[in-house]
């Protein structure tokens, strides 16, 4: 046989070899992005791998990373167990901080696997991601000092000073549906506000029943706050997945599992109840209260 001739069969016969290897990890790879362009969650989530859980940093009694570097409050709670019921550890868990307005975009990207960031479920938010839930029935609220006999109803708000972050919806709601004449204050925490509460410079500070319940649990405020009872809007709080994710499914199992078992209640007691917290039930999985 012509050694030429044998030597550039081998190197076809090479080539073609590279040529089938690289299309079977291109169609795997081509697979993958398909995948998670569908939806679909890019990690694996066995026994042992990390899980990354989007939370609120900055929401005592919700979510807050505290000085020390540990995570704390009820979503922290209920994101933990739902890990251990996918298979993790709290070891496993990789907190990531997930503020309101880049919720969305940090599922679609795919850098959180699922996001418990008292995250509101409504109609514009779930054309983006999918949610698992709600796992709690929250109500815009007010909260107001304790010995404050002068506010029962929110149109007790009217010339008062209400309280709330710049930019929120939830003064403006307070203000245009059911006090008008309410003096709004807008700080740039609800921190500030709590401060401005204490010393008698606002009357009253408004957002979720839930957050504020948090806040007012804190031991350098106990017994100072109350919370109104108002129950001015429903927020349904859900886990939220990315578009078509097969988490949607297990997530909503371990919520059921966690209501039945008796962890839900006792995360809203340790979480909320120094604040006199009347919650809801436990909200039905996929049942949203308008």
């Amino acid at each position: 046989m012509n050694p030429t001739r044998t030597r550039r069969a081998a190197v076809r016969t090479g080539r073609a070899t590279v040529a089938a290897a690289a299309a079977v990890v291109l169609s795997f790879t081509s697979a993958g992005f398909a995948h998670a362009a569908a939806g679909g969650t890019p990690r694996d989530h066995g026994d042992g791998d990390k899980i990354t859980v989007g939370i609120k940093f900055d929401q005592p009694g919700v979510g807050l990373k505290t000085p020390d570097g540990t995570y704390t409050g009820f979503d922290v709670d209920v994101a933990t167990y739902i890990a251990k019921q996918l298979g993790h550890d709290p070891s496993d868990i990789v907190w990531k901080e997930a503020k309101s307005a880049d919720r969305e975009t940090l599922l679609q990207r795919g850098d959180v696997d699922f996001i418990a960031a008292s995250y509101s479920i409504n109609d514009e938010r779930a054309k983006k991601v999918d949610f698992a839930g709600p796992y709690l029935l929250a109500h815009q609220d007010v909260l107001i000092r304790a010995d404050d006999a002068s506010i029962k109803k929110p149109s007790d708000l009217n010339h008062k000073k209400l309280c709330s972050v710049t930019g929120s919806t939830s003064a403006q709601n307070v203000k245009t549906k059911l006090a008008p004449d309410a003096q709004l204050q807008e700080y740039g925490g609800y921190s500030e506000c709590l401060t401005g509460l204490e010393n008698g410079v606002i009357d009253a500070v408004t957002t979720d029943d839930s957050i504020l319940a948090g806040y007012a649990a804190q031991p350098e405020f106990k017994g100072k706050f109350k919370l109104g009872g108002f129950k001015m809007s429903n927020e349904n709080y859900g886990i939220g997945v990315q578009k078509g994710s097969d988490l949607k499914g297990r997530i909503n199992t371990a919520l059921e599992k966690m209501v039945a078992d008796g962890s839900w209640e006792a995360a809203v007691k340790k979480n909320f109840g120094p604040a006199g917290y009347q919650n809801e039930p436990a909200p039905k999985i996929g049942v949203i209260v308008k």
